[in-house]
């Protein structure tokens, strides 16, 4: 019978969607990645107290490279969004 390997955790993030993302980015690097979370978060769509935490899990020999990677990711979403010039009122009412 072979052993499982010792599994870490290299990741937290809010919500199954973001964790997909980061999954996709140890998938490509062909890094075996497990995805620890409350059942109950996805079923309800629950994100709050914990319960829409993810753990991304890898093997211990992954650990390292795993982390790398996904620091190169950063944060996705956090940044804040572009402020877009909008026209003034009397410009909207000029226009044809």
């Amino acid at each position: 019978m072979t052993e499982e390997p010792e599994l870490i955790c290299v990741h937290t993030c809010q919500g199954w969607d973001l964790a997909q993302i980061y999954k996709s980015k140890l998938d490509a690097a062909e890094i075996p990645v497990l995805l620890k979370y409350e059942a109950s978060g996805l079923i309800f769509g629950i994100t709050v107290d914990g319960l829409g935490e993810v753990r991304l899990m890898v093997p211990a020999a992954y650990a390292a490279e795993a982390q790398s990677l996904l620091e190169e990711i950063g944060e996705p979403f956090l940044d804040e969004p572009e402020e877009v010039e909008q026209p003034l009122h009397d410009e909207v009412d000029k226009i044809d």
